[in-house]
Order: structure tokens, then C-alpha cells, then sequence
């Protein structure tokens, strides 16, 4: 296992065709969006400001790697009733759209019969793998590089059959 995870602008930059994320958890307690998680669930509020603090950087990213040609996608797969995250998740998702990613969200059990991998993951040009580990709270574990073609391949398939089921982000309507 590599020692070196390139940071997501590095990853990103490399990209030359594809960069697609697929997301597999009901909630995540990622450190740097701990105080935005915490207003959205006191107030309901989002910071959907692509030139804010908190988007500017993804925002700034996305632009640039969909420009150069790349096409980014996002796909999560989520429980119904959805958790609070996830509907903090859905209300800032606007932001990932306007930045150029296409996303879609598939429920959780329409999903049961598709060969999923255990983690969620980055694949870049069919190729380049960033597993993203998780702790059991969700907070980060850390990332994996990993470049191996048969972890590449079930990755590629379990994102498409994910991505051919999914619903649009704008037409996913949470209640």
C-alpha cells in the first residue's frame, strides 16, 4: 500500500477523461464540516456560496478540471428515510452542480443486487483508485492509492450500474 495519497487537487489535476466518486454512507463526520453540519441542523441554513470559505477551494477545482475537459460525477447511494446529513448533504449539492459535477442518488434498495466495493472511492480515467476510509463515526481514516486493474474494474462497473439506476439531483426530491 502506498504510503503517498495525493492530496484531491493533485488527484484531479491528473485526471485526463473521468473523475468519478461514488459515496456509500448515511452519514460522515468529516472534521471541516462539523460547524456547517452543526448551523444547518440549528437553523436549516446552507452555505451555498461557491465563493465562500467553505466551497470556494472544491469549487475552484471542479471548474477547472471540467474546462480542461474532464468529466466529474457523483453518485451516492443513500437509506430512505434519508439521515440528517444526508439531507445537509442534498441541500448543498447545488454548489457541486453549479461547479460543473453531474450527480445522482440512488436509494439504498435499489442498489442490493449491484456488486458494490467496500469502500467509498474516487476513480480517475478508469485507472486510478483513492479509497476513502472511514472510522466508525464517519470521520476520516484516510485515503488508499491503489492502481490495481481488477479493484479498477469493479469500481468502474459497481459506478456505472450505480449511476444507470440513480436519480438526478434535481429531480431527487427529499420529503
Amino acid at each position: 500500500m502506498p504510503q503517498n495519497v495525493p492530496s484531491f487537487d493533485e488527484l484531479l489535476n491528473s485526471a485526463q477523461h473521468s473523475a468519478v466518486h461514488l459515496e456509500m454512507r448515511d452519514a460522515y463526520g468529516v472534521a471541516n464540516e462539523a460547524d456547517d453540519f452543526a448551523r444547518w441542523k440549528s437553523t436549516g441554513e446552507r452555505d451555498n456560496d461557491p465563493g465562500s470559505p467553505y466551497w470556494a477551494p472544491w469549487a475552484t477545482l471542479v471548474r477547472s478540471t471540467v474546462a480542461r475537459g474532464v468529466v466529474v460525477r457523483r453518485a451516492r447511494i443513500v437509506s430512505e428515510p434519508v439521515s440528517d446529513y444526508i439531507r445537509f448533504e442534498h441541500a448543498g449539492t447545488v454548489v457541486n452542480v453549479e461547479a460543473g459535477e453531474r450527480v445522482r442518488w440512488l436509494p439504498r434498495r435499489r442498489a442490493s443486487d449491484i456488486a458494490l466495493p467496500g469502500n467509498d472511492f474516487w476513480l480517475i480515467d478508469d485507472r486510478l483508485i483513492r479509497w476513502n476510509h472511514f472510522t466508525g463515526d464517519g470521520a476520516s481514516g484516510g485515503g488508499e492509492i491503489s492502481e490495481d486493474p481488477a479493484a479498477a474494474s469493479l469500481c468502474a462497473d459497481a459506478f456505472e450500474a450505480v449511476w444507470a439506476r440513480a436519480t438526478p439531483h434535481e429531480d431527487y426530491k427529499i420529503s
